[in-house]
């Protein structure tokens, strides 16, 4: 229902009460469109309504809208107030700012189990809070990390084997480029340390597939390897998942295709 397609029923309310005005509070702008105060009251009986929950904002209309109801010869709403969710600027949370709409926390890869936990720990509260991004943060590492194998790759778009090393991703889009760094052919890069990747590959062949990545990086790291020389040579980045688990990610063929080719 459009409150716009209702003009008619608000100024006959308005002829009921006898004025344009009630009070001191205008009903009926000079061209004949009903005010909040008019059209949501009409609105609320005529629809039946039972309880009204709005912010504290809106407090100091109670009276007036428990008068009109009563006025027009009806009992009025349970009327609940809760607290509003504050900016940094600690005004009104604007819908410009980050995470006040839910297209905004879903394109920063913040899973929806997140929010909906963020929004139960609100409850209704009975006094103004700020809205606090970096708890919704945290609540999206526990989401994820409370997911299974299955849904975390379906959400992600990632093949199953991958999940192991996107397990350490603080939100979803970190996830997706996680995934990315494994899939993608690695970018051509200078390795430091080129006796790092002969010492890996050498490790690597010994276990003869059978190998525990941790084990091996773990080996690696014990002998003074480069760690970042292997990363950069499996994806051609610097930073990404736990080292172990591109490890595990990858066919042990394909590892030592990006080693030599690293080399």
């Amino acid at each position: 229902m459009r409150q716009s397609e209702r003009q008619d029923v608000y100024r006959e309310a308005a002829d009921r009460l006898g004025s344009y005005r009630f009070g001191k509070i205008t009903l009926l702008r000079e061209d004949g469109s009903a005010t909040y105060q008019l059209a949501s009251v009409v609105d609320d009986i005529e629809f039946g309504i039972t309880h009204v929950i709005r912010g504290n904002d809106h407090r100091p209309n109670e009276q007036l809208h428990r008068d009109l109801t009563r006025a027009l010869g009806a009992e009025p709403p349970e009327y609940i107030h809760h607290g509003l969710i504050l900016g940094e600027d600690g005004r009104k949370l604007s819908k410009r700012e980050f995470g006040a709409t839910v297209a905004s926390l879903r394109d920063a890869g913040i899973p929806a189990q997140a929010v909906r936990s963020y929004l139960d720990e609100l409850g209704l509260p009975k006094h103004d809070v700020h809205y606090d991004v970096p708890r919704i943060r945290r609540l999206a590492i526990e989401a994820i990390a409370a997911m299974s194998d299955e849904e975390l790759a379906a959400r992600v778009g990632a093949p199953l084997e991958l999940v192991p090393a996107l397990r350490g991703a603080r939100d979803l889009n970190e996830a997706r480029d996680y995934a990315a760094s494994i899939l993608e052919e690695p970018a051509r890069v200078t390795i430091e340390s080129p006796e790092t990747l002969e010492r890996f590959r050498e490790l690597l062949e010994r276990g003869n597939g059978s190998a525990d990545p941790k084990e091996l990086v773990r080996e690696l790291k014990a002998v003074g390897g480069d760690l970042r020389s292997l990363r950069l040579a499996l994806t051609g980045r610097e930073r990404g998942p736990e080292l172990w688990a591109i490890v595990a990610a990858l066919p042990r063929e394909e590892t030592l295709r990006r080693v030599d080719a690293a080399l």
